[in-house]
């Protein structure tokens, strides 16, 4: 079966954040992570059934989902996932913010790497723990964390490594040896691992594959928290359904005892999409990497013709890093937001030189947004 990820569905009028921000504005919203892809038919289907069954009441432990999770994690990475380590959460950030008051005391640092996803600098701002900044450099075109320039600005109170993989904004697709630098420095340090892996699906670039951080050895799964959801893989962000894979039993226990009276269950509706996704979804899944690896070589192509711009990857997700530092501004999301496209302001990741553009979206659209930036930055060049 085809799906037709061409077509533009009107989401103007709708609850959609990413569309209502810019109501009644001609701006393109390419800035929240969520696509404008119809979600698979299967999904779709699924909640008509439960709909139709006419009673919401409370859900029950979602015990087949975890019998899809675990096969699915066996299947594709080699990971032998037991059913007592998971805990089902209404959503990834809540993921976040526990782990970082499960795993550290208020006098407790965070390292985090930069530039990154927001959520994880306000996990650790929320809470009240000190954070140290690991840089990230362009390595062979790739954004990797740069642990030796890292390391003289630890202070000696950290307990707690966060790791974005795949890599929110950048793109980068870990190696092996990559998660096994995060690993030894987490030892190194005496440092819990919290590895957000919710794009593990989106690998754009042909023959990598993604290697969850727990998976690596039984070291690396007695000191990690991982938390995946099909949210970003199948555009059911708004149906919150997410989990936490916890094998030490003791950061378990920790996890759930900050959960307990403040988050949620997850309702019965996302269990039920999360269920049909992975159940169902590979098809789709699979064409929709196809669509988006156009996608992002056309974004890569038409970059190329714009200066001021440059773009180093993705491999991985439908998230762009742009470098906006050749432009003759000081605010390049302002700067584009006034040409009529709506970018995520690099400030909010850690580098306001930089915009990141969602190219989960129809072509026809992403191709309008890049005239609008094209023709914006030759009349800057002209002024």
């Amino acid at each position: 079966m085809a799906f037709n990820f061409d077509e533009c569905i009107d989401r103007r009028h709708s609850d959609s954040y990413k569309w209502q921000k810019y109501a009644g504005r001609d701006v393109i919203p390419l800035w929240v992570a969520d696509t404008d892809f119809r979600s698979p038919p299967c999904i779709i289907e699924a909640l008509h059934a439960r709909v139709d069954h006419g009673v919401f009441g409370y859900g029950m432990s979602p015990t087949a989902l975890s019998d899809i999770f675990i096969e699915r994690m066996r299947e594709r990475y080699q990971w032998d996932v037991k059913a007592e380590w998971l805990v089902f959460l209404p959503g990834l950030v809540s993921g976040l913010h526990l782990a970082v008051r499960a795993l550290t005391e208020a006098a407790e640092a965070v390292v985090i790497p930069n530039p990154i996803y927001p959520p994880f600098r306000a996990a650790a701002r929320s809470a009240g723990r000190p954070q140290r900044l690991a840089p990230m450099h362009l390595v062979n075109g790739r954004w990797c964390v740069d642990f030796a320039s890292t390391d003289p600005a630890l202070a000696g109170d950290e307990r707690l490594l966060m790791l974005c993989n795949l890599h929110n904004p950048g793109g980068t697709a870990y190696r092996r040896e990559e998660l096994m630098q995060h690993l030894a420095f987490a030892q190194q340090h005496d440092l819990l691992v919290c590895s957000d892996e919710i794009h593990c699906d989106l690998l754009l670039t042909p023959g990598l594959r993604h290697i969850p951080f727990a998976s690596l050895n039984e070291e690396a799964a007695q000191r990690s928290i991982t938390l995946m959801s099909p949210s970003k893989s199948f555009n059911i962000a708004g149906l919150g359904a997410s989990v936490a894979v916890i094998p030490n039993p003791r950061l378990r226990m920790k996890f759930a005892a900050q959960r307990a009276g403040v988050v949620p269950a997850v309702d019965v509706l996302a269990l039920c999409a999360a269920n049909a996704a992975w159940r169902g979804g590979q098809a789709w899944l699979s064409q929709q990497l196809d669509y988006l690896r156009g996608n992002r070589d056309r974004l890569t192509e038409r970059l190329q013709e714009i200066p001021g711009l440059t773009l180093a990857g993705p491999e991985a997700t439908y998230l762009a890093w742009i470098d906006a530092s050749g432009l003759a501004v000081d605010n390049p999301h302002a700067f584009f937001e006034q040409a009529g496209v709506g970018l995520s302001a690099g400030a909010d990741f850690g580098d306001s030189r930089f915009v990141r553009l969602n190219f989960g979206c129809s072509r026809t659209v992403l191709d309008t947004a890049l005239d609008r930036m094209a023709h914006a930055c030759q009349h800057l060049r002209r002024a």
